[in-house]
């Protein structure tokens, strides 16, 4: 079982959330100028928090951005165990993910926050955002409910080596230890898998592994807060 860090300030919690949502987002010329930022606001975090943040940093920052782009959908698109969406680990393409996803969206409405229609509420960027900048405590207890595919999101991609898996490790260890039903859950998880019986999620599209890249369209991305990077002006 791994040992948490101590516990983090509010404003540590929304640094290290952000930060995580920043480079989990897929890449663009606007998230390679922001890697400075991040990188600077990695070490007002500690070690277990801030230094898998920098360890993403410098492989975005050597990897020329076409690269980039190309590896993040291989990565997030077309592998079911690297999925950001968050439903998608406890309830794969079924009816319950449907009721899963409304109390997401539930929860964003409780906070004054509304999502589109065509943006769905689970995805890993979009909860880091709003644990970041709008309610830090529901935001956690989003993620706290979702640990189990959380913990196998961070298993797997740090089994296959990914750039990525630094930025999911960092919100994890912002997370308690595991305890042994959490662990058993997890286990669970990776060995069985998402389900897979695939049915309607009306009024959700369904995200998983078409062939579009995870990046949203423009046009439907609501935008939150961004939260002050220590000498981010």
């Amino acid at each position: 079982m791994r040992r948490g860090p101590r516990r983090l300030t509010p404003a540590q919690l929304s640094l290290a959330w952000q930060s995580a949502s920043l480079l989990l987002d897929y890449p663009d010329r606007a998230l390679v100028d922001r890697l400075g930022l991040v990188r600077q606001a990695s070490y007002a975090l500690p070690p277990p928090v801030g230094a898998p943040l920098r360890a993403v940093v410098a492989t975005l920052e050597e990897t020329p951005l076409a690269t980039l782009e190309a590896d993040y959908v291989e990565t997030f698109d077309s592998r079911r165990r690297h999925t950001l969406f968050l439903t998608y680990f406890a309830h794969g393409d079924t009816r319950k993910r449907g009721a899963a996803l409304l109390r997401f969206k539930q929860t964003y409405l409780d906070s004054g926050f509304e999502v589109t229609e065509q943006e769905l509420p689970d995805h890993l960027c979009v909860v880091l955002e709003y644990a970041a900048t709008i309610d830090q405590v529901r935001g956690r207890q989003l993620m706290l409910d979702h640990r189990a595919g959380l913990e196998l999101l961070r298993i797997s991609l740090t089994e296959t080596g990914s750039r990525w898996a630094g930025a999911v490790e960092s919100v994890t260890a912002t997370l308690p230890p595991l305890r042994g039903d959490e662990m058993a859950a997890v286990r669970r998880l990776a060995a069985e898998g998402p389900p897979e019986e695939e049915v309607g999620l009306t009024p959700y599209a369904t995200p998983a592994f078409d062939p579009g890249p995870a990046r949203p369209d423009a046009s439907t991305v609501v935008p939150l807060p961004m939260p002050s990077f220590p000498g981010g002006r």
